[in-house]
C-alpha cells in the first residue's frame, strides 16, 4: 500500500466513508448520545481529512488555474459539508442529553422537551453528507481531478 495517496483516492475514501456514515446515521438508536459520539469523529475525521487534502493541492499549485480553483472549492466545500454534519450531530447529542434531563427532572407526564429534537439534528446533518457525494462526481464530472483507473466506475 502507498505511503501517499493520490488526491484522486483520496477523494474516493471520502466518498466511501461518507456513504457509511450516512447509513450508519440512518440505523435507528435507542440513546443518541451515546450511539452518536463516534459518528461525531467520523465526521470531523471526513472533514479533516478533505481539509488535508485541500492543504495539499493548493501547495502544489502555486499558480492555479481556473480548474485548480473550482477544484479546490469543491473540496473546501466537502470539508465545510463534514465539519457543518459533525456540529449538527453535536448538537443532537447535546439536545438529546437536554430531553434526558428534563424528563428527569419533571414531574410523571409533565417533560416539556424543547425542539428541533435530536432527530431533526440527525436528518440536518445527513442532508449535509449527501452533498460530499454529489461534488465527489462534479469534480469528476468536469474533470478536475484524474481518476484512479482500478477504482473509479463511470456513472
Amino acid at each position: 500500500m502507498p505511503d501517499r495517496f493520490t488526491p484522486a483516492q483520496t477523494l474516493d475514501r471520502i466518498t466511501a466513508d461518507t456513504l457509511a456514515l450516512h447509513r450508519a446515521l440512518r440505523t435507528p438508536a435507542p440513546d443518541h448520545a451515546t450511539a452518536l459520539a463516534p459518528r461525531i469523529i467520523d465526521a470531523q475525521e471526513l472533514a479533516g481529512t478533505a481539509l488535508r487534502l485541500f492543504l495539499d493541492l493548493a501547495e502544489h499549485t502555486p499558480q492555479p488555474s481556473s480548474a485548480d480553483l473550482l477544484l479546490l472549492e469543491r473540496v473546501a466545500q466537502i470539508a465545510r459539508a463534514a465539519q457543518d454534519a459533525g456540529a449538527e450531530l453535536a448538537a443532537a447529542v447535546a439536545r438529546a442529553v437536554e430531553n434526558r434531563r428534563r424528563r428527569a427532572d419533571a414531574a410523571p407526564g409533565r417533560a416539556v422537551l424543547i425542539g428541533p429534537s435530536p432527530q431533526q439534528f440527525i436528518e440536518s446533518a445527513t442532508d449535509l453528507l449527501d452533498r460530499i457525494p454529489a461534488l465527489y462526481h462534479a469534480i469528476h464530472r468536469d474533470r478536475l481531478i484524474t481518476p484512479n483507473p482500478l477504482t473509479h466506475q463511470p456513472h
